[in-house]
């Protein structure tokens, strides 16, 4: 009876030391039908299926610079491409808002990178995996501006950025200070003529000298925009204030620039012969040219404090949609639209400047010199944010800067004003 009993305990240990040093099971949780797929089809190392077909939509007027990369993408993958253009600011988000779940939408859709938060917490666009030798090709601030809460959602095509544009007939050279820019104008103005434009009432503009000076709309944690942690009112944003505000009160921007009627009035001096230089965008290098301007274009001279201005980056992307059947397929062929050979292709026919770090020293970027000075001055920009709570910014910062630009507020004042509307809006129409 001793023994058996014995035997038995010895059974029992032996059995309960199996199971301890069996393998481990993490405990699951049941996965969809969709996730299920996504991680058989990371997992795989085989091609899933060709589709017969992908769906393009481009922006207006650009399917010129499309065609070719099409075609070389049929003749590589043997995958029917079709496209249809559409505004890309204004009509892409809408119709993918309509014809993405009725299955009737496009594969792969081009917007500009401001846009993507929006759409992505819509749930319109998909996050995409390319490898990191894909990544390198681009600049690091064009591949952020694709980027939503630290993933990836497209890849770069174009970028713009404001530069220095000047009429060589009036200034032979352009400074590389903006000191050397104060002490041109202040020789030169006189009421009729001006040394030097910019929109500094417009935060798209201003946000150059602010950021450069050290400001910021929302700081970046970890990959993401905080916009809890917004710097429009900090000792560097409000020395970027001030200098603004010095080009007004001393007379050296006409009063006339100031509001939505700026720009035209702006243009039109500059036009007519009766500005030296300003600072403005690659879209208006070719009315100046239309008005016999012999225009130089640089990256923006930098600021009293030693700095480069931090302009704003607008950078058009090709992304994924949310809808479509053949992510594996979309991601190529969002790779090849945007690689080397296609972005010279795409510049050559659009004159839409690509963010592909090989081309800024090729000739025909380097040898064309407002392309060379936008590919030089997006090293220094940033991208405007692309989370949804940005909205919320632009109508108070203007408000702001056209207090000062009028003379109506101090910059603290302005600035703290400012502030405060944007964190109510934010609070208001963005709830957590």
């Amino acid at each position: 009876m001793k023994k058996s009993l014995t035997l038995l305990f010895m059974l029992i240990i032996t059995a309960a030391l199996l199971v301890a040093c069996g393998p481990k099971r993490e405990e699951t949780t049941p996965t969809s039908t969709n996730e299920k797929e996504t991680e058989t089809e990371a997992e795989s190392t085989e091609e899933p299926a060709k589709p017969e077909k992908l769906v393009v939509w481009e922006d207006t007027d650009k399917s010129i610079a499309l065609e070719p990369a099409i075609a070389s993408f049929e003749k590589e993958y043997g995958i029917k491409v079709e496209f249809k253009e559409l505004g890309m600011a204004d009509k892409m988000r809408d119709q993918l808002r309509l014809d993405g779940p009725s299955g009737t939408g496009a594969d792969v859709v081009t917007l500009p990178h401001d846009q993507i938060g929006q759409v992505v917490t819509e749930g319109l666009l998909q996050e995409i995996e390319v490898s990191d030798e894909v990544l390198s090709t681009f600049s690091e601030s064009a591949v952020t501006a694709q980027k939503y809460n630290g993933k990836l959602y497209g890849l770069p095509k174009a970028t713009e950025t404001p530069v220095f544009i000047y009429n060589k007939a009036l200034m032979p050279d352009a400074p590389e200070t903006m000191d050397e820019v104060y002490t041109f104008a202040n020789d030169f103005t006189d009421g009729k003529k001006f040394g030097f434009l910019a929109k500094w009432d417009d935060f798209y503009f201003a946000h150059g000298v602010i950021a450069g000076m050290g400001g910021y709309v929302f700081q970046e944690n970890d990959g993401a925009l905080d916009r809890d942690d917004i710097g429009l009112n900090n000792e560097g944003a409000i020395a970027g204030a001030e200098y603004i505000q010095k080009w007004y009160a001393e007379g050296l921007f006409p009063k006339g620039i100031i509001g939505d009627s700026g720009g035209s009035a702006k243009d039109g001096l500059f036009n007519e012969g009766k500005v030296a230089s300003v600072m403005d965008g690659p879209w208006a290098f070719q009315g100046m040219k239309d008005a016999g301007i012999d225009i130089g274009v640089a990256a923006m001279p930098t600021l009293p404090n030693g700095e480069h201005m931090k302009t704003f980056m607008g950078v058009k992307g090709w992304h994924v949609s949310a809808f479509t059947e053949h992510k594996y397929w979309s991601t190529k062929l969002v790779e090849w639209l945007t690689n080397e050979e296609n972005a010279k292709i795409r510049f050559e026919l659009t004159q839409e400047i690509p963010p592909v770090t090989s081309l800024i020293e090729d000739p025909i970027i380097a040898d064309n010199e407002g392309a060379k000075a936008v590919a030089l001055q997006s090293q220094y920009a940033v991208p405007m944010p692309n989370i949804p709570e940005m909205a919320e910014v632009w109508g108070p910062a203007a408000s702001a800067l056209q207090t000062l630009a009028t003379g109506k507020a101090e910059p603290k004042a302005a600035m703290d004003d400012a502030l405060k509307t944007i964190q109510t809006n934010i609070e208001t129409n963005h709830p957590n």
